[in-house]
């Protein structure tokens, strides 16, 4: 018996487009399948088989996050497929700081109106990100809520799960006086703090298509520049080198993320002159006026990563990330404070 319901689409849903929206997903949630896959989209749940092999005490490592208020500038520039990536990227980020590999993910899109295209273009950039950070697409929720979302947006987050061997989660604690910090280059802003940005520009659809020479492109296409997936560098870092500790760059700065991944006594000592400020910061700290404080207090300033690892070991780990296609500085080391975070 076919599924439909007029009464449900006289409401506002029509389950017939979760249907076609499902078909043309499917050949981007295909790139995703990896090892350990067994079963495909459509069921209550997303089955995959675990790979224990060189694991002798597997511990699973999960996150959850959504894109926040960056979607508004999806919708003003009318552009989704890249969206996606900041979901996963903020949830797969976050897991590699235990030192885990990312293995599933999970999307949920919740619309006004459920436009199969549009859904299909969001989970593009979710498949992408996917890729990126090695892992699988193995399932989500599409919800159609009328009255609840306006017809032209959407909200999307995502989960994501992780193994990591018990005896290799990385440990703060082993953080002497005296280490390196690596910082990562991020690709911008990523997807923290645009209730901020969208303050500053007092954005709307016209100023999003102002060009900057400084940025080399226009305001819209620098903020939605995709968050940054580190894992495949990261991880290969951490299999080479004694990395102690692991810090993603997102709400909050420098201020708030680098202190959670130190042992009490200990402060981040970073010399904001060892690498380069984006444009794009630099930017918003002029339009906004913004104190420099509050600047790493909120963004990411230029470094989506900070690793700690022994002074002795810096050099091989920068040159480890830079032959992973990464942007890689010492950008400062550890001193015996309670400070949390000194910028200098």
């Amino acid at each position: 018996m076919k599924s439909y319901s007029e009464s449900y689409k006289a409401a506002g849903v029509d389950v017939t487009a979760g249907y076609e929206g499902v078909r043309l997903m499917k050949k981007h949630i295909e790139r995703t399948v990896i090892p350990g896959c067994i079963s495909g989209i459509g069921g209550f749940g997303g089955l995959f088989e675990l790979d224990l092999s060189g694991i002798k005490n597997p511990v699973l490592v999960s996150g959850t996050d959504g894109v926040g208020t960056k979607l508004k500038l999806a919708f003003m520039m009318n552009k989704h497929n890249t969206i996606g990536i900041d979901a996963v990227a903020m949830c797969v980020n976050d897991i590699i700081c235990c030192g885990a590999k990312p293995l599933i993910f999970l999307d949920y899109i919740a619309l006004g109106k459920n436009v199969p295209e549009l859904v299909a273009d969001i989970v593009s950039g979710v498949a992408e990100g996917c890729v990126q950070a090695g892992c699988a697409l193995v399932g989500g929720e599409t919800a159609e809520m009328p009255g609840f979302y306006p017809v032209d947006e959407y909200d999307v987050a995502g989960y994501s799960t992780g193994v990591v061997d018990k005896d290799k989660i990385l440990d703060s604690s082993k953080i002497k006086a005296g280490d390196a910090i690596i910082g990562l280059a991020s690709s911008g802003v990523h997807s923290n703090g645009f209730s901020l940005v969208r303050k500053v520009f007092n954005i709307n659809e016209q100023n999003l298509k102002s060009f900057y020479p400084e940025l080399g492109k226009s305001l819209g296409e620098a903020l939605l520049t995709p968050t940054k997936i580190y894992v495949k560098p990261v991880l290969d870092l951490i299999s080479k080198v004694d990395v102690k500790s692991v810090s993603h760059i997102t709400g909050g700065g420098f201020y708030e993320n680098i202190p959670r991944a130190l042992p009490d006594g200990i402060a981040a000592k970073i010399n904001k002159s060892s690498y380069e400020v984006s444009a794009i910061f630099k930017l918003i700290q002029r339009e906004g006026n913004i104190p420099e404080h509050d600047m790493y207090n909120t963004f990411n300033m230029g470094i989506g990563m900070a690793i700690v690892v022994d002074k002795a070991d810096a050099e091989k780990a920068v040159e480890i990330l830079r032959e992973n296609g990464e942007t890689a500085y010492i950008i400062g080391e550890t001193v015996a404070s309670d400070e949390g975070v000194i910028i200098e």
